[in-house]
């Protein structure tokens, strides 16, 4: 009766005590959940006729499109890999030449598909559209990544930090994206294996966006945008990255960096999709058959 009342009150204008409004926007929150269930718009990615009804404004047809990477990648930071570079060095490890040349600062950063099509539509629609429901699917395909990375973990409980936003970028967007996918991912997975530490790792100032900055220019937009409050959370533990897209890899590094002097004994990498070269060409692949029942599973959400 009470939040009856209140919700008249707000309708007719009177004054409400600021203790009520998260109830309210829950109210409103399930409203519109409620609609859009109910009266299912057109697909977001393709524009036809959604004729299911679900929260996530995607066609089945669309979500069957994203597939995992195919072809030959290199064991450290992911990227696509030729000819001479395709065969494995004498430790086992496939090396793009960047990584030849270079140690890198995490042990190796793995992603489920490439960032185009599909793929890169439903990371849009929940980093710029405030869909939340994606969340679901890009964690679901996240987990799979990370499951397959688990069998190199060497400490009994890893930590799981999301790439953070700045606290400016968080209220303006109001969710950290990566942080959603990453929880999505871990409640599927179910694993206790892994520990979600979405405040381990802050940033503590505004960046620029990177698009069109040289590798030069990304580094130092990044340069000290991140910190760690708390050494001792990582002190001596094992922790996995998590974010929506791996471009160029400069802010896994900075991130990988930061965590490692703050006493990180090894750090992984784990994100959706990842800039590939020529990934549009190869992208036309047909998927594998093993490939059907995870988009299947995620149809479904």
């Amino acid at each position: 009766m009470i939040r009856r009342k209140l919700v008249w009150q707000e309708m007719s204008g009177r004054e409400i005590s600021s203790a009520w409004v998260p109830s309210l926007a829950w109210v409103r929150a399930a409203a519109e959940s409620l609609f859009f269930t109910l009266f299912p718009s057109d697909c977001r990615l393709c524009g036809e006729p959604q004729l299911n009804i679900s929260r996530l404004p995607v066609c089945p047809e669309c979500l069957a499109q994203i597939h995992p990477i195919r072809g030959k990648v290199c064991s450290i930071c992911g990227e696509r890999v030729f000819s001479a570079y395709a065969a494995s060095d004498p430790s086992g490890q496939r090396r793009c030449p960047v990584c030849r040349r270079a140690a890198r600062p995490f042990a190796r950063a793995a992603a489920y598909g490439s960032y185009d099509a599909e793929l890169r539509g439903l990371i849009h629609l929940l980093k710029y559209d405030g869909v939340r429901p994606a969340a679901g699917v890009l964690g679901r395909v996240l987990g799979h990544t990370i499951a397959a990375m688990e069998p190199a973990f060497e400490q009994r409980t890893v930590l799981v930090i999301p790439v953070p936003l700045y606290k400016a970028k968080r209220r303006q967007r109001g969710f950290n994206q990566a942080e959603l996918i990453a929880r999505s991912a871990l409640k599927i997975a179910g694993s206790e294996r892994l520990q979600l530490a979405a405040g381990v790792l802050l940033r503590t100032r505004e960046t620029e966006s990177q698009i069109g900055l040289t590798a030069h220019q990304r580094r130092e937009n990044l340069r000290g945008a991140f910190a760690v409050p708390r050494t001792a959370a990582v002190t001596g533990r094992e922790v996995l990255v998590v974010d929506d897209v791996y471009t160029t890899g400069t802010t896994a590094s900075e991130c990988a960096r930061v965590l490692r002097r703050a006493g990180a004994t090894q750090v992984w990498v784990a994100t959706v999709a990842r800039t590939m070269k020529l990934a549009s060409q190869l992208g036309k692949i047909e998927p594998e058959e093993s490939e059907e029942p995870l988009m299947a599973q995620a149809v479904g959400r």
